[in-house]
C-alpha cells in the first residue's frame, strides 16, 4: 500500500473512533441521597447501587426496601423491573410490601401462636387472624442503620436491634441485612441473626418483580422451580402440614411454564384457596448450600432472572390482590397480577409443625441465609 493511501486509512480509523466513541463502562459505586423524613424527625436515606454494566438498584434503610431495580432488556434499554411507589411518603403510608426486608417471620403464623421450650407466646395478628409478615409493625416500617460499602461491588450493610417482647417474640434480636450489587449483574442478599433468648426467625426480601419494564403483567412470563413438593394450605393460607407432589397439578413449574396457563383453575381447591398463586413451593435440594431455585423469562423483553438460595423453600405471590388502585414510580397503575414475588424462606407455620424445617434460633447460635436474584437477556 502507498504511503497516502495508508495515511488516509488511518485518517479514517481516527475519524470513526472519534465520531462513534466506544461505550464507556460505567463507574460502579453507591450514593447516597435524603429519601425523606420519619414522623418523628428522622431521616432515611436513598442509596443507589451501581455495577460497571450500568445496573442501578436504589434501596432504602426504612424497611430496606428495594425502590426501583434499572436491568437492560434484549437490545439494551435500561428499565425498572421491580414494583414500587413514587415517594417516602408513599412507603411510610404503606404498601403490599413493595420490596423491603420481612421479619422476624416471613409469612404466616396459625393464630400467632407458638411453644418454645414448653413455654406459650402470643405474636400480634394482623391478617385472617393470623400472625403475617412479622405483624402490625414488623422490620418493613423500621428504621435501619445504614453503613454503605464502595468499590467495584457496591453494597448496604443495614443493622437493626429488635427489642425483647416486640411484636410478641421473645428474645432481642441483633440482624444485618447487606444487599451487594455484584459485577455480573446479580443482586446479593445476606441475612445474619443472633438471639440472647431462644426465638424463631425467618426472614426474607418480598420484591415483585416484572421482567417486562412494566409493560404488561406477568402472566405471559415463563416460570420454573427447582420443586417437586408444594405446601397445600387451609382456606386461611395456613399450611395443613402434608407436602404434596406437584405432579399433575397447577403448581407443576418442574420444566418452564407459562405462569398464566393454568393461574385461573378455580377447580383446584388450592388455587381458589390463594386467588392464584400463594404457596410455599419445597426445592428438591433441601441442602443449605447456594442453589439455583428458581427461574423466570419474560419473552418479549429477553430478560432473565436466576434465583439462588441457601434455603429450604420459596413462596410464589402472583400479586392476586392488586387492583389499580396503586399507581408505580412510572404512573403505571399496578393492576391484578402485575408482579411476582420470589420470597426465599423456611416454610409458613414452621413452629407449629415439627416435621417443617425448624426456625428456632438459640443463644450461641447464628443464623444465615443468602439469597442471589441474577438478571441476564436471551
Amino acid at each position: 500500500m502507498k504511503t497516502g493511501g495508508l495515511l488516509l486509512c488511518l485518517c479514517c480509523v481516527l475519524f470513526i473512533s472519534f465520531t462513534n466513541p466506544l461505550p464507556e463502562k460505567q463507574k460502579a459505586g453507591i450514593t447516597q441521597t435524603v429519601f425523606g423524613k420519619m414522623p418523628d424527625g428522622r431521616e432515611a436515606h436513598l442509596f443507589t447501587l451501581t455495577n460497571a454494566a450500568g445496573m442501578a438498584v436504589k434501596i432504602t434503610n426504612y424497611g430496606g426496601y428495594i425502590v426501583t431495580w434499572t436491568a437492560p432488556d434484549k437490545k439494551g434499554k435500561q428499565e425498572n423491573i421491580t414494583l414500587g411507589v413514587p415517594t417516602f411518603a408513599d412507603y411510610v403510608k404503606g404498601t403490599p410490601a413493595f420490596g423491603p426486608i420481612i421479619g422476624r417471620y416471613g409469612n404466616r403464623i396459625a393464630k400467632g401462636k407458638i411453644t418454645l421450650d414448653g413455654k406459650e407466646y402470643t405474636l400480634t395478628t394482623n391478617g385472617s387472624g393470623n400472625h403475617m409478615h412479622g405483624g402490625k409493625i414488623g422490620f418493613d416500617k423500621k428504621l435501619w442503620a445504614a453503613t454503605p460499602v464502595n468499590g467495584i461491588e457496591p453494597a448496604l450493610k443495614l443493622h437493626y436491634t429488635s427489642p425483647d417482647g416486640e411484636e410478641g417474640y421473645p428474645g432481642t434480636l441483633n440482624v444485618d441485612v447487606t444487599y451487594t450489587l455484584q459485577k455480573d449483574n446479580a443482586l446479593r442478599i445476606d441475612f445474619k441473626a443472633t438471639t440472647d433468648k431462644p426465638t424463631i426467625i425467618n426472614l426474607t426480601n418480598h420484591a415483585y418483580f416484572n421482567l417486562s419494564g412494566m409493560k404488561r403483567d406477568v402472566l405471559n412470563q415463563q416460570l420454573q422451580i427447582k420443586a417437586d413438593q408444594f405446601l397445600p394450605t387451609d382456606a386461611s393460607q395456613i399450611p395443613t402440614g402434608e407436602l404434596k407432589p406437584v405432579a399433575g397439578t397447577p403448581f407443576d413449574f418442574t420444566k418452564p411454564t407459562v405462569i398464566g396457563n393454568r393461574i385461573n383453575d378455580t377447580t383446584h381447591t388450592q388455587i381458589k384457596y390463594g386467588h392464584g398463586y400463594d404457596h410455599c413451593w419445597v426445592f428438591t435440594d433441601q441442602s443449605k448450600k447456594l442453589k439455583l431455585g428458581a427461574t423466570v423469562y419474560e419473552p418479549q423483553s429477553g430478560r432473565f432472572i436466576e434465583m439462588y438460595t441457601t434455603e429450604p423453600g420459596v413462596q410464589i405471590y402472583t400479586a392476586n390482590h392488586l387492583n389499580g388502585k396503586i399507581q408505580g414510580v412510572e404512573g403505571v397503575p399496578y393492576t391484578k397480577r402485575f408482579g411476582l414475588c420470589l420470597e426465599t424462606q423456611h416454610f409458613p407455620d414452621s413452629p407449629n409443625h415439627p416435621n417443617f424445617p425448624s426456625t428456632t434460633l438459640r443463644p450461641g447460635e447464628t443464623y444465615q441465609s443468602t439469597t442471589v436474584y441474577k438478571l441476564s437477556v436471551k
